[in-house]
């Protein structure tokens, strides 16, 4: 089996880029840097907003707080046995947890994740960790995390190892995904205009 790769990704915090009310928590906790690793990886797979397969974030420690699942039945390839990780149906749970217990989140979180789509969604989660809001306006929070996440990866991109073009299609990805939630709840704001923002 070959050797998993390692890699620190900078999380810089990245300023608010949507209205005040949608947060009751915006960076409660400082960002600054993610646990990743993969065993291939798979930088092919559309950002359409379908589940992300083959990503999950492993506990450093187990906590009964959380929802938990085997680690092994989510990611592969990286060797773990009977790790346990948060369940993917519980990033909702825990953007909850992480603040009320004033638990920074890289203390108790590594992601691992073999595909584009997958560190996407990790990325965008691990910015719900950092900024609690109570989900009102859905379409609204969901764009300030995927601006972060987009500007976490253009950060990174040497470091993913991610091409150009690659990321400009991701960026288009996100502009439609993101603006197909705003039409939906009927809310008039610039996605290219905070993702700008939120890399400048």
């Amino acid at each position: 089996m070959p050797e998993a790769l390692v890699t620190i990704l900078a999380t810089p915090p990245v300023p608010l880029v949507v209205p005040a009310d949608v947060f009751d928590g915006f960076a409660w906790c400082k960002s600054e840097a993610i646990e990743w690793r993969r065993p291939a990886w798979d930088e092919s797979t559309p950002i359409d907003g379908s589940d992300p397969a083959r990503m999950v974030f492993v506990l450093k420690q187990r906590v009964d707080w959380l929802p938990r699942e085997l680690a092994r039945l989510h990611a592969f390839g990286l060797g773990l046995t009977d790790e346990w990780a948060l369940a993917p149906y519980a990033i909702d749970d825990a953007t909850d947890e992480l603040w009320a217990r004033g638990v920074a989140p890289h203390d108790l979180l590594w992601l691992a994740a073999d595909n584009l789509n997958a560190l996407y969604w990790g990325l965008h989660d691990w910015a719900h960790f950092h900024n609690h809001g109570p989900f009102e306006q859905r379409a609204l929070n969901e764009l300030q995390c995927d601006a972060a996440a987009l500007a976490w990866i253009a950060h990174n991109r040497e470091r993913i190892g991610l091409g150009a073009e690659r990321f400009a299609e991701l960026e288009r990805e996100i502009v439609t995904l993101a603006s197909k939630r705003l039409d939906a709840e009927r809310v008039t704001w610039s996605v290219r205009e905070a993702i700008e923002r939120a890399r400048a």
